[in-house]
C-alpha cells in the first residue's frame, strides 16, 4: 500500500508565499512538494520561502528538484529560497557543485509569515 498523500502549508502573503516540509523528501514525495511549489508560480507568487527546518533528510531525486524549480522560478522572475536546508541537502550540493544555483539561508530563525511550529507534518 502505497504512503499517503502529504499535507504540504501553504501561507500566502502576496506576492510572497511560505511553504513548510517536514520528514523525507525522496522519490516518493517529490510530487506533491512539485506540485505546490508549480503552483506558487502559477499564481504569480514572486518570492517563495521554502522552509526546510523539520525535513530530516533529502536525497538525489530531492535535489534534483530543486534545482529544477529553482531553474523555473528564475525563468519566470521570481526566487526560492530555501531556510534552514538538512545537511544532507547541504552535503549533496556541496559534492555535485550545484549549490550555486540554489539561494540557501542557512542560519538564523524561521521564514517570516508565522509558520506553525511543527509545520503539521508535511512529508
Amino acid at each position: 500500500m502505497p504512503p499517503p498523500l502529504p499535507d504540504v502549508p501553504r501561507r500566502n502573503r502576496d506576492p510572497h508565499a511560505l511553504i513548510a516540509l517536514s520528514g523525507e523528501i525522496d522519490l516518493t514525495t517529490i510530487p506533491q512538494v512539485r506540485g505546490v511549489l508549480v503552483q506558487c508560480l502559477g499564481d504569480h507568487t514572486r518570492t517563495v520561502d521554502v522552509d526546510l527546518s523539520a525535513v530530516t533528510f533529502c536525497d538525489v531525486s530531492g535535489l534534483n528538484l530543486l534545482l529544477e524549480l529553482a531553474q523555473l522560478t528564475g525563468r519566470s522572475g521570481a526566487l526560492m529560497r530555501l531556510h534552514r536546508p538538512p545537511r544532507s541537502l547541504l552535503r549533496m550540493s556541496e559534492i555535485t557543485g550545484s549549490g550555486f544555483l540554489l539561494h540557501f539561508v542557512r542560519p538564523g530563525p524561521r521564514p517570516p509569515y508565522d509558520a506553525p511550529a511543527v509545520a503539521e507534518r508535511m512529508l
